[in-house]
């Protein structure tokens, strides 16, 4: 399997590998992750930002307004500040009060746009924004790590570096909304928006702004706690701070719901692989670039804390498989370095280890990786009409093809079913139950995409091979969508991962995983195997002093344009 525009010799990874549970929750960050397309980009276009607006009181409590400048609009964070009693403070989805609340307004915002904002978004859900604003979103405090920062800045000292590190986020995010939820303009009104154009940099670009002002508002409170005492954070401890996120099942079924996306993702960095995998050799100005990003990837690692046990021991492996790749690059003079050096990797290392080498043999080559960034979206119309003129043996012969790990499941076995995906009547959030105990099967979610095909492939044994499709489907119309399916990820190698999302080995967690590692999350921290807590931008550029210099490698500690 060969991208026609790959030049290389060498075959992508095959489905079969790369779709599975086990690898997909095992992906790192890369070239291709959607923070590090927006910092690129912003640098790159010389992006200019300001703050007009900051009315927030000693306590805390007001509102903000940073403006992002680009080479044709101009995009506002807008965010509002609360005083939440302690009580209310929440991860969960179903939370109804926050610390901040944020909107990117599509514009610059007058008074009417700020009054009518003040109403709807510190109450989210409860209230309605427009198609003038691209996102919701809202946050809570770390607050042990907040109580910290702001006691020792106001008393004149800088935080414990330690305990910073141990929790790399003063905020934490709990939902980051946008495509048209609760109002907000749908994706259509910017897809062609060039800034706007790969995945979610309108999401990305708040989640920036919003690290702005969490730092902003730290020292605020520090000034109005301290008064002439306090001092302002300090730059490379504000710089290794990044904003939390908790995300739960309602990212989940996300990408069994849009196959395409997920196949442009997926092939964009497997060609890029692919493309690395296949240089004949590494300049040492290459080779030094790798090195240091691997260094900078152990230091990530030696840093990576979680409790969790479905973690803890898989970055203990990865930190030695890290030494064993160091070891093992040493030397990359001679014939193909990096297809040399993976393969070492799979016949040695763990998959963690595997990942995230994968992504760091593309750090050192920009020119093969980048122009993957415009494959990556997906604008598509959601469905497209069924071709009922196809014949069952044709429709057959796809499913076997793309379909073969679908039809080796023995769905008669209770644990081949034993999960439902259903949604929360309450919240309109995805939710797993289990199918055993609880009667879900009246509001089932079509999240089964395997089980579902394997049911229309025995519906096609049953006919004639030149039947049409039509007349399947007229009979069963509750395999449409399995169809629908089959006909629309024809030629999409990456569009269905190829495991069971109903069964009872079923870990959600692994969905989120490769979802976050392509919008560039590190240090993971399951919560259990249906939440994850995450770092987004941690190192990163403040827009005060991002340029070309800063703006790509910063995700590695240490890491300064390829120096240790």
């Amino acid at each position: 399997m060969k991208d026609a525009e790959t030049p290389t010799d060498l075959a992508l990874r095959p489905p079969d590998e790369v779709m599975r549970f086990a690898r997909l929750g095992s992906l790192h960050q890369s070239r291709l992750s959607f923070m590090r397309q927006l910092t690129r980009r912003l640098a790159r276009e010389d992006w200019a930002f300001d703050r007009p607006v900051w009315e927030v009181d000693g306590a805390g409590v007001g509102h903000a307004v940073y403006l992002a400048r680009g080479p044709e609009r101009t995009y506002a964070l807008v965010a509002f500040a609360h005083d939440l009693p302690a009580d209310q403070r929440s991860d969960r989805v179903i939370a109804e009060a926050w610390d901040a609340t944020f909107t990117l307004f599509d514009g610059v915002p007058g008074p009417d746009d700020i009054a009518r904002l003040a109403l709807n978004v510190p109450v989210q859900e409860a209230g309605r924004i427009s198609g003038s604003e691209l996102t919701l979103a809202r946050a809570n405090r770390s607050v042990r790590l907040w109580e910290h920062v702001v006691g020792a800045l106001s008393r004149g000292r800088q935080p414990d570096p330690a305990e910073m590190a141990r929790v790399g986020y003063l905020m934490r995010t709990t939902a980051v909304y946008g495509s048209g939820k609760f109002g907000a303009a749908d994706r259509e009104a910017i897809a062609e928006r060039v800034e706007l154009a790969p995945p979610f940099q309108a999401e990305m670009l708040t989640v920036y702004l919003i690290r702005t002002f969490v730092c902003d508002l730290v020292n605020h409170m520090a000034r109005a706690k301290g008064g002439g005492s306090a001092v302002p954070l300090g730059r490379d401890a504000a710089r290794a701070l990044g904003i939390g996120n908790s995300t739960g099942l309602g990212m989940a079924p996300f990408l069994i719901n849009h196959p395409g996306l997920l196949h442009n993702w997926i092939a964009a960095r497997e060609t890029a692989i692919a493309r690395v995998r296949a240089r004949k050799e590494a300049t040492a100005e290459e080779a030094a670039l790798f090195r240091a990003a691997l260094g900078g990837a152990r230091r990530t690692v030696d840093h990576w804390h979680t409790d969790s046990p479905l973690l803890t021991d898989r970055i203990a492996g990865l930190g030695r498989d890290l030494a064993r790749i160091a070891d093992a690059a040493r030397d990359l003079s001679g014939p193909s370095p990096w297809d040399r050096l993976c393969r070492f990797a799979d016949a040695s290392l763990g998959t963690e280890a595997q990942e995230c080498l994968a992504s760091l043999i593309l750090e050192p080559y920009p020119a093969l990786v980048d122009d993957l960034c415009k494959r990556m979206a997906d604008d598509a119309p959601a469905y497209r009409p069924i071709d009922g003129r196809m014949r069952a043996g044709e429709m057959r012969a796809m499913i076997e093809a793309r379909y073969g790990w679908a039809l080796g499941i023995d769905w008669g076995a209770p644990e081949a079913l034993a999960r439902v995906w259903y949604v929360s009547e309450e919240k309109l959030e995805p939710r797993l139950g289990e199918r055993a105990t609880e009667p879900l099967d009246a509001y089932e979610e079509p999240l089964a995409p395997g089980r579902d095909v394997a049911r229309l492939f025995a519906a096609l044994g049953k006919v004639a091979p030149a039947t049409p499709l039509a007349d399947v489907l007229r009979e069963q119309p509750d395999l449409r969508h399995a169809a629908r399916r089959v006909q629309a990820t024809e030629g999409k190698d990456y569009a269905e991962i190829r495991d069971n999302t109903i069964g009872a080995a079923l870990l959600p967690i692994d969905m989120l995983r490769a979802k976050l590692s392509f919008f560039g999350a590190t240090g993971f921290d399951p919560r259990s195997d249906r939440w994850v807590r995450i770092c987004m931008f941690a190192g990163a550029p403040y827009p005060d002093e991002i340029d070309r210099g800063n703006a790509d490698l910063w995700v590695y500690p240490g890491l300064v344009e390829g120096r240790a």
